[in-house]
């Protein structure tokens, strides 16, 4: 009997080591698909905490697509047939816990392309994937990631700078030149605040208040609205992931702020309102321009089957990691290999054009030597209780 307890037992923990060893993952496709050869896809994002929802959106965008690909039975590098298999992995927008991540992948799963949507993680990768071979599918708008010469990255939204000049003119121009900064305390949000507030004052504004909220730790934003707004600012500068910024500014209307707000480009106006209970609640507010409001020809489609698919309204999140993954898969055949990684990036530029119509939710020029897809910056702005393309 005893030796039957221990045999059960032993049972048991393995059982237990192996359900924790998959708890924070997800996959798509099968490893052993129709005798396909398989391509394992990274991911390491925020699946909990408050950039949970930002998280998994940019997980469904990688997601869509490799499911569509598996569903049409794959694509084929040299005459060989593959299919591929999502691994995503849990960070909690901790750029520690996406270099561990990125590690495991590698050891575990030998994935040549590991997709990390914020700044903090994506440089983290960047101290060892060149040696690890490895390529970052960057889901964030901080220049510095291909500024830093990186031959292994590839970003796919565009440089958030081009946002600075015209958010600045259409806020000043509405509300005035005082500008008080609540934005997200990660170092996408320090690098934005230092490029946004030298350029409100460049142009003659004052900055009356700067301070920044660490969304992982804080919940209730009134004690640092309340201080933000008893300088009078016309303008508040806020953003991080789109619920808890909608938050703020929830709040700030609930505290008396009558003025506009400049949201960084990571918070989506269509995905904070349901939060502030309307886009009156956003009058006067600057960000990007909705994914379901642009004009471009596949969106209707895309979008439609997005909705059906995971029950919510498509945004950049899900477009642009949606596009990065078929491209990354365009630039395997032009290469001629799955697994050669130097050559996929070299031939980012053909997975680009090779995209098929229906891909072609954004409007990408070219992608630039390094790594970053050229897109139109298309702003959107809430005004009469609507969200209007600013030009």
């Amino acid at each position: 009997m005893k030796k039957l307890f221990l045999v059960f037992m032993l049972l048991v923990v393995t059982a237990l080591v192996g359900c924790n060893k998959s708890e924070n993952t997800s996959s798509s496709g099968s490893e052993k698909d129709k005798g396909n050869h398989v391509v394992n896809i990274g991911y390491s994002g925020p699946l909990s905490g408050a950039a949970a929802l930002y998280g998994k959106r940019t997980l469904n965008g990688v997601e869509m697509a490799i499911n569509e690909i598996n569903d049409g039975g794959g694509f084929e590098v040299n005459g060989k047939k593959y299919t591929l298999n999502l691994v995503a992995l849990d960070d909690k927008y901790l750029p520690n816990e996406t270099g561990a991540n990125a590690k495991r992948l590698i050891q575990e799963h030998k994935t040549p392309i590991i997709f990390s949507p914020h700044s903090g993680g994506i440089m983290a990768l960047q101290v060892f994937n060149e040696q690890d071979n490895f390529i970052i599918g960057a889901y964030t708008s901080e220049p510095a990631v291909t500024d830093s010469g990186n031959a292994l990255t590839v970003r796919f939204p565009p440089n958030y700078e081009g946002y600075i000049e015209p958010f600045i003119t259409y806020e000043m121009e509405r509300f005035g030149k005082k500008i008080a900064a609540l934005p997200t305390a990660s170092q996408y949000g320090k690098d934005w605040t230092e490029a946004l507030l030298p350029a409100w004052e460049k142009k003659g504004g004052e900055v009356v208040y700067n301070s920044s909220i660490d969304f992982a730790k804080e919940t209730d934003f009134f004690t640092i609205v309340t201080n933000a707004l008893k300088e009078k600012p016309d303008v508040l500068f806020i953003g991080g992931a789109s619920e808890p910024t909608a938050k703020v500014a929830k709040q700030a209307r609930e505290l008396g702020f009558k003025g506009g707000f400049i949201i960084m480009d990571q918070a989506k106006l269509d995905q904070m309102m349901p939060i502030t209970g309307s886009y009156e609640a956003l009058e006067g507010s600057i960000g990007v321009l909705p994914l379901i409001d642009s004009d471009q020809e596949a969106i209707p489609a895309f979008a439609e089957k997005y909705k059906k698919l995971y029950k919510e309204d498509a945004s950049s999140e899900v477009g642009l990691n949606y596009l990065g993954m078929y491209a990354f898969v365009e630039s395997m055949k032009a290469a001629k290999s799955v697994d050669d990684v130097k050559a996929i990036r070299e031939h980012m530029e053909d997975g680009v054009k090779n995209l098929g119509n229906e891909q072609k939710i954004y409007a990408i020029n070219s992608i630039d030597e390094d790594g970053g897809f050229d897109i139109t910056i298309v702003t959107g702005a809430v005004e009469d209780g609507k969200v209007v393309p600013i030009h």
